[in-house]
């Protein structure tokens, strides 16, 4: 029963490891058998060389035996000079065997314990290698993205900020499944696995320094506690939370998120208007897939703006953001833009990389 106690305890502490567990993007190494196979083989090259070299002039050699130096003598005195043995059974007697041994021996030794003790020093060097990456990351890193969960709506959720310019050493995943971790940081991503509901994690993941935080967990009680504590350790970010069902997005906003999306009303609504209208519905899914045909975006009003209607300006113009309040393109209280106001616009992307729905076919 007490053996069961510490077992548990155990259990315990390496859960709690796990949690806090920090993982930068990783750089593309070797498979360790192939590092295995390398280092072996290097050394049992040094291993036939000092044979062969001690062989070549084993007449400068004394066996304490037999008095003389074979082949099979030659590859024992290798062994035991290179594993730094030394039985004493063998030794060099003439001055060109002493000369070699200080000279080419010697060196292929050292050379030989390097290469046996290579993994335990890369291990060593690495361990410190990640814990400098690991402080300095710490230090550098402001006002970027905390992502809350690697699903299908998290990774959705990245790719849309990153194709408006975020570089991808600005955003921290926060998953509980080490191979969401695992498969964001192949992605180039820095991830932490851990429990997001716990302050002890999203500390880890630099939430009171972070600009943006989007949760996207798979379950709506989850978002609201994440919800929680983020806006506790964060009060200035901007926090848009996902939920399943309707009727939770009043309390995720009263925890503190910014925005609510409900993914299946968003879903469910989409499908709707694709029965209605498929030519719509593609429009609709072109313009929420950032970086292909239509893209909608938000910008400032310049100079050059000021005084104008919304239907004045260059671009397609869909509502005005004045103060905390979004206004159509066509109320009445707009009047004339100013310098304060914000733009939704919808614009068409780069030439080079657009994906225009007019250029699908239009299902039949």
């Amino acid at each position: 029963m007490k053996q069961s106690g510490h077992d548990a305890i155990a259990r315990q502490a390496d859960e709690h490891l796990v949690t806090h567990r920090v993982k930068l993007p990783k750089k593309v190494v070797e498979h360790p058998f192939q590092q295995v196979a390398k280092r072996l083989s290097i050394a049992l090259l040094l291993l036939a060389a000092t044979a062969l070299i001690v062989y070549a002039d084993h007449d400068g050699y004394n066996d304490n035996s037999d008095g003389s130096v074979d082949f099979l003598d030659a590859l024992y005195y290798a062994t035991v000079t290179l594993s730094t043995t030394g039985y004493g059974d063998i030794t060099p007697v003439s001055d060109g065997a002493r000369l070699t041994n200080i000279l080419v021996v010697t060196p292929l030794r050292v050379f030989f314990l390097i290469v046996l003790v290579g993994t335990t020093l890369e291990v060593l060097t690495e361990r410190t290698r990640e814990e400098w990456r690991l402080n300095r990351w710490r230090s550098t890193l402001r006002d970027h993205t905390v992502v809350v969960g690697f699903g299908t709506k998290g990774r959705s959720a990245i790719q849309t900020v990153c194709a408006t310019g975020l570089k991808k050493e600005q955003v921290v995943v926060v998953d509980p499944s080490a191979k969401a971790i695992e498969a964001a940081s192949s992605d180039g991503y820095v991830g932490v696995v851990g429990d997001a509901t716990r302050s002890e994690v999203l500390k880890r993941a630099e939430v009171h320094r972070a600009r943006q935080i989007i949760i996207a967990t798979q379950r709506d009680d989850t978002a609201v506690l994440v919800t929680l504590t983020a806006r506790q350790l964060n009060r200035g970010a901007k926090i848009v939370a996902a939920v399943r069902e309707e009727e939770n997005a009043p309390l995720l906003k009263q925890s503190g998120a910014d925005a609510v999306i409900t993914s299946a009303s968003a879903a469910g609504r989409l499908l709707g208007l694709s029965v209605l209208s498929p030519a719509a519905g593609m429009v609709m899914e072109d313009l929420i897939q950032q970086g292909s045909g239509l893209d909608m975006t938000e910008r400032p009003v310049i100079k050059a703006e000021v005084g104008r209607t919304p239907r004045e300006t260059d671009d397609l113009v869909v509502s005005v953001v004045r103060g905390h309040r979004v206004l159509g393109y066509d109320d009445p209280a707009i009047g004339t833009l100013q310098l304060t106001d914000r733009l939704i616009t919808i614009v068409r992307v780069s030439p080079g990389s657009q994906v225009a729905p007019d250029i699908r076919p239009l299902p039949e």
